[in-house]
């Protein structure tokens, strides 16, 4: 009888176990791993650039030299992004992004030239692989993570929280607030 109530118990943790997968579609903060379909994102960090610093000009490489410093009302923001691929399934990472503050306004990423080192620029992603290429400055830099550049109004940062909205035709978008 106890052996019978063992296998009982062995066998519903089993299938307790095996279910459908938690898809997570929310993020209080950055750090926390969100899925649109089959990918999972990852913001790594979220910044201002400021175009006078070295650091933050090779992130900007690229923007025009007349509209590097944007005036006085609006910022470059980064948002620094990692994708892992768990499925068993070829998949190309989103390039659909968009900030929203609390009083409806909403931006889109600035597009980067291919040369940029540190930019998002997603190609198909093989299964159990990650974007940005390990081997990538991007990766081995100290955020490891390619850049989606937006520029927002600096009154937006007082509209908080800001959110990343991540999405994908026909797939479930998933949310972020972003730490500033």
């Amino acid at each position: 009888m106890r052996r019978l109530s063992l296998i009982a118990c062995v066998a519903a943790l089993l299938v307790a176990g095996c279910g459908t997968p938690a898809y997570i579609h929310e993020a209080e903060t950055e750090g926390v791993y969100v899925d649109v379909g089959q990918l999972t994102y990852q913001v790594q960090i979220s910044r201002y650039l400021n175009p006078g610093s070295l650091d933050d000009r090779e992130y900007l490489e690229g923007i025009p030299e007349d509209q590097l410093h944007p005036p006085g009302d609006e910022i470059w923001f980064g948002v620094f992004m990692r994708v892992k691929n768990y499925s068993d399934v070829a998949s190309v990472p989103s390039s659909e992004y968009t900030i929203k503050d609390t009083e409806g306004q909403e931006y889109r990423p600035i597009q980067l030239p291919a040369n940029n080192p540190f930019a998002y620029h997603p190609t198909e992603l093989p299964p159990s692989q990650v974007y940005p290429n390990p081997e990538s400055a991007a990766a081995n830099g100290p955020i490891q993570g390619s850049l989606i550049l937006f520029k927002l109004k600096t009154d937006s940062l007082q509209n908080r929280p800001l959110v990343l909205e991540i999405s994908q035709a026909g797939e479930e978008p998933s949310r972020v607030d972003l730490d500033l």
